[in-house]
């Protein structure tokens, strides 16, 4: 029980099972106080570390953005020229940078639940960028936000999950706190890709998804995790799966799109589709860093 406390009150944020629904809530509103104009700086400086061992560029950089607009100190860390290069675990590599005094810790990883074994040990929050197939909370609270934004709330929204969900972090994070926001969480893709979430989720077809929706969620293939042995053509799925100009025809006036990105235009959306008029994959970016000022406030217990 002390070791479970000691652990909350660091403010890590590695799965959006962190969270209660007010926790969201208050930093949804942080987060849109941030896009709405307000500063925020620490008293005292505060050094944060990224550490990304898979490609990123929207996550990697609004973390970036984010922290220089809140004053914060950056110890940048490449793994091809760090000790991890030499053998060092992640575990002493972290005990480094808290020993040299780092203040939190931002961290993505190709492994799932890396953070597991590292909590216990340290004294310093975690923020996870995103772990393997597992959780990417970050990316789910700045979906949030920009749902928030467009419905006000969450209850009773039909939200379609659409695409890749068994590689997929993000529709782990999403799927799991929509319903605990009041929304209908639906699925659509490849039924050899639902990975158990049919256990929990109701299936539609990409017609139906496009009608019911209000948010329409697109997935990007994840082809880096499919071992090569995807079983589609870009253009057979495009047509079986993705959000066509003729399915968008059949979206209800007032519905969005969001996708995580990086996209594939014409595969799981129409390249007209990605900056048309119901998009909002371009203000989900800009939300990210609105979303993460909130998160690193709270890893420094400002909120």
């Amino acid at each position: 029980m002390v070791m479970s406390i000691h652990i909350n009150e660091r403010k890590n944020l590695v799965s959006v099972s962190d969270l209660t629904t007010a926790e969201v809530q208050v930093l949804l509103n942080e987060a849109q106080a941030f896009a709405d104009g307000k500063t925020w700086t620490p008293d005292t400086p505060k050094f944060v570390a990224n550490l990304f061992f898979e490609p990123s560029t929207r996550t990697r950089f609004s973390f970036e953005v984010a922290q220089k607009k809140l004053g914060l100190e950056l110890l940048q860390f490449d793994g091809e020229t760090s000790s991890v290069k030499k053998g060092e675990s992640l575990y002493d590599t972290i005990k480094t940078l808290e020993s040299i005094g780092a203040d939190v810790v931002v961290i993505r990883h190709p492994e799932d639940e890396y953070y597991a074994n590292l909590l216990p040990k340290l004294s310093i929050p975690i923020i996870n960028a995103g772990d393997g197939c597992g959780q990417h909370p970050t990316q789910s609270l700045l979906d949030l936000l920009t749902i928030q934004q467009e419905f006000g709330d969450f209850d009773n929204l039909d939200v379609v999950i659409c695409g890749d969900l068994r590689h997929s972090r993000v529709a782990r994070s999403n799927a799991e706190m929509l319903s605990k926001l009041g929304a209908n969480v639906w699925i659509s893709g490849p039924r050899s890709w639902m990975n158990g979430f049919e256990d929990h989720y109701g299936y539609l077809s990409m017609d139906e998804a496009a009608r019911r929706a209000d948010v329409m969620m697109m997935l990007r293939i994840q082809h880096e995790r499919h071992d090569g042995h995807e079983s589609f053509s870009k253009s057979d799925y495009h047509k079986q799966y993705g959000l066509t100009v003729q399915r968008e025809q059949q979206m209800k006036k007032d519905s969005i799109i969001l996708h995580p990105a990086p996209v594939n235009r014409g595969v799981e959306i129409a390249d007209e589709l990605v900056e048309c008029e119901r998009s909002r994959i371009f203000k989900q970016m800009k939300n990210g860093v609105f979303v993460r000022m909130a998160v690193l406030k709270r890893a420094l217990k400002q909120i």
